[in-house]
């Protein structure tokens, strides 16, 4: 069953349809979620340029267009390639170093159906980009990314940022737009500690714009990106764009800074009880073929027992999930044949190991979604 093979007039309950372990999407919590950060981007007055890395789904590109998304974020050129073609984007970021020939081919063909830009944090690949888009006759518009403290990509904010930008935007074929960054040290940060570090983050990125504008290249977008600091970086003066992508479903993860919780997330796996060893140990055939490995501060184990906050999913193999049990756990649950839900400790890695997106309305299945970019990789 594909496509639109569940409509609602035919729906049927999830135990008659599903076998799992699979991915299930609470269509009124993701709608919900959609909606909320949308308003909160207009409400600050910045654009909001959703990344697609969490869902990889064409029709959830299209919800997010449709409230109000301005375009897409995209990692690779594979991801763009589906949301653009199946998607409906007309303006996508790719928010990742494009190099190499056979991606810089790719790209000239994806320029033809769509607004690209590329983020860039070297001159290696903006030269290389430079020779492409001259040869063609074509002009790339290029974000700058900037390191606010993550310490992974981009070049440092202040004078290192600002003194690329402005060697990139003397190379022909290339047109300096923006700045952007992804504020993750936000994600690492404690509670008491996120909001500083978000602002932290969005005050640097704004430094460095002002300091190329200064120095000749008009930079109109300065761009931030992160799920958990989404409601902090976006409310710098001087932001104009966010790109999250976590929100539209929400993970276990968001659990601890006290906002969010199993109401707030939309998707969860559906995993099935096949042994109960012990009183305190059950099996589920959720393993690590289905739990990505990602671990959490929010809650112990690998991932989040809906209903049961005491369980813990302790050990994976490839196709176990072992959950252990808290003393007086009732015999009555964790069955073998029962179904568990389970909220993943970071949702992005766990849709990517799916095929299908299965639609939930009231309880009962409604659609199943292809998860088109999936391993998009290249």
């Amino acid at each position: 069953m594909t496509g639109t093979a569940a409509r609602a007039e035919t729906i049927l309950s999830l135990d008659e349809v599903l076998d799992t372990p699979c991915l299930i999407v609470d269509e009124e919590i993701m709608r919900r979620n959609i909606a909320e950060m949308a308003a909160f981007a207009s409400s600050v007055g910045v654009a909001l340029r959703p990344h697609i890395k969490t869902h990889k789904t064409p029709q959830i590109a299209r919800l997010q267009l449709a409230a109000g998304a301005v375009g897409a974020t995209c990692a690779k050129i594979g991801e763009a390639e589906v949301m653009v073609e199946q998607g409906g984007v007309e303006d996508v970021l790719l928010a990742y170093p494009t190099v190499g020939e056979p991606k810089i081919r790719r790209l000239l063909a994806l320029m033809e159906r769509a607004r690209v830009v590329v983020a860039l944090d070297s001159r290696e690949a903006a030269e290389a980009l430079s020779r492409a888009m001259a040869a063609e006759d074509r002009v790339l518009d290029v974000y700058v990314e900037v390191n606010t403290g993550q310490d992974r990509a981009g070049a440092r904010a202040g004078e290192e940022a600002t003194g690329l930008a402005l060697d990139l935007a003397r190379l022909p074929g290339l047109r300096v737009v923006g700045v952007m960054t992804h504020e993750g040290q936000a994600n690492a940060a404690s509670p008491e500690q996120i909001e500083a570090t978000a602002l932290a983050a969005g005050r640097a990125l704004v430094e460095t714009a002002e300091a190329v504008r200064a120095g000749g290249a008009d930079v109109s977008a300065v761009s931030v990106g992160s799920t958990p600091a989404a409601t902090y970086t976006p409310t710098v003066p001087g932001v104009t764009e966010m790109r999250p992508g976590t929100y539209v479903f929400n993970d276990n993860t968001a659990f601890r800074y006290g906002r969010l919780g199993p109401n707030d997330c939309a998707l969860r796996i559906l995993a099935t009880v096949v042994s109960r060893p012990a009183p305190d140990r059950a099996v589920i055939d959720a393993g690590s073929k289905t739990l990505a490995m990602d671990r959490s501060l929010a809650h112990p184990g690998h991932g989040y027992v809906v209903g049961h906050p005491q369980a813990e999913i302790a050990r994976l193999s490839e196709e176990h999930g072992v959950v252990l049990l808290p003393e007086g756990e009732d015999r009555e649950s964790f069955r073998v044949g029962d179904r568990v839900e389970i909220i993943p400790n970071h949702v992005c890695p766990t849709v990517n190991l799916q095929d299908q997106l299965f639609l939930v309305r009231d309880g009962r299945l409604a659609d199943v979604w292809d998860v088109a970019a999936r391993g998009k990789v290249r």
